[in-house]
């Protein structure tokens, strides 16, 4: 069965699984890649702690969560998981359920940017820190999550939510060598001035709801934010896509649209949320403005789409 159906089939199953498995025994359903490394993690496993590393002359923080049979035995994947402008990582760790899967989760925070109230921030948006690199604390924070824990560096994929997933975008564009596929929601994808010239395709998927009223799905030309279509296209255009996959209607209102056929044997996904607002689907939890999708659970089904994809050797 090719992915794309694979990914649909499992969206089709997402709400039958979920009653079946307790969210509690989710990390023991799926097992990590054999090989493993003799480090001594900063926390015990089945915990979620704040962690600090020093970068661009900042102290940066990140929550990070160890699954519970985490282990020096095995080789994990890890999750970069980017909150939106003014939250956390703890906040996004709390409705996003990422905890839940297989794989060692990180939830960096931002640095305060400009404009009222003192809110986090990540580069690329017209409200971020000015003069802060985000891109090369990425890089410094791979640098010593691979140092210090049991990860696999060709499984490494990137999540965020608004500003957070904006930010995905661009570590998609400006480190393909080190992020494996990408997977935003509710993305806020400001022009920013950087050149998109990824050194290899990227496996994109991509989650909005058609009423966010926050990061609008048609664009906002006022705010240079493209229609979340056009962004979807863009991607297939780089990845050099080739074939249109059929729409499919995943309940009420799941619109699964994508591109297959790509270079490097890469796709591109889009999950529409017919009258979504600026939230997580599937989340319990705020986690922003507007109608909540219950009919998927985006950890599951972003999970599904990247779990797969590893950097070329």
């Amino acid at each position: 069965m090719s992915r794309p159906a694979r990914l649909r089939a499992a969206v089709l199953l997402i709400s039958a699984v979920a009653a079946i498995l307790p969210s509690a025994g989710a990390t023991a359903a799926w097992s990590a890649l054999p090989g493993g490394c003799d480090r001594t993690p900063p926390q015990p496993p089945g915990t979620s702690a704040l962690q600090q590393i020093r970068s661009g002359g900042l102290n940066r923080t990140y929550q990070l969560h160890l699954p519970a049979d985490y282990g020096s035995t095995k080789d994990w994947p890890l999750v970069l998981a980017f909150h939106g402008r003014g939250s956390t990582g703890a906040a996004t760790e709390e409705f996003a359920k990422l905890s839940t899967l297989p794989a060692v989760v990180v939830y960096p925070n931002g640095v305060i940017g400009t404009g009222e109230g003192n809110r986090q921030a990540w580069q690329g948006a017209p409200y971020s820190a000015p003069g802060v690199d985000d891109v090369a604390f990425t890089r410094d924070l791979l640098d010593s999550l691979e140092q210090t824990l049991c990860v696999d560096d060709r499984r490494v994929y990137a999540t965020g939510k608004s500003n957070g997933a904006g930010f995905t975008g661009i570590l998609a564009c400006a480190m393909a060598d080190r992020i494996t596929a990408v997977a935003p929601v509710a993305g806020a994808f400001y022009p920013n001035g950087i050149s998109c010239r990824p050194s290899r395709p990227v496996p994109v998927i991509e989650f909005h709801g058609t009423a966010d009223a926050t990061i609008p799905y048609t664009g906002d030309e006022d705010r240079g934010l493209p229609a979340i279509q056009s962004w979807v296209r863009q991607w297939a255009d780089r990845d050099k896509c080739r074939k249109s996959l059929p729409e499919q209607q995943i309940g009420a209102d799941i619109t699964v649209t994508g591109r297959t056929d790509c270079k490097g044997g890469v796709e591109v996904e889009h999950v529409a949320v017919s009258g979504g607002g600026h939230t997580w689907p599937g989340a319990d939890s705020y986690s922003g403005g507007g109608v909540t999708t219950q009919t998927i659970e985006a950890h599951e089904v972003l999970w599904r789409f990247v779990r797969d994809y590893r950097l070329p050797r």
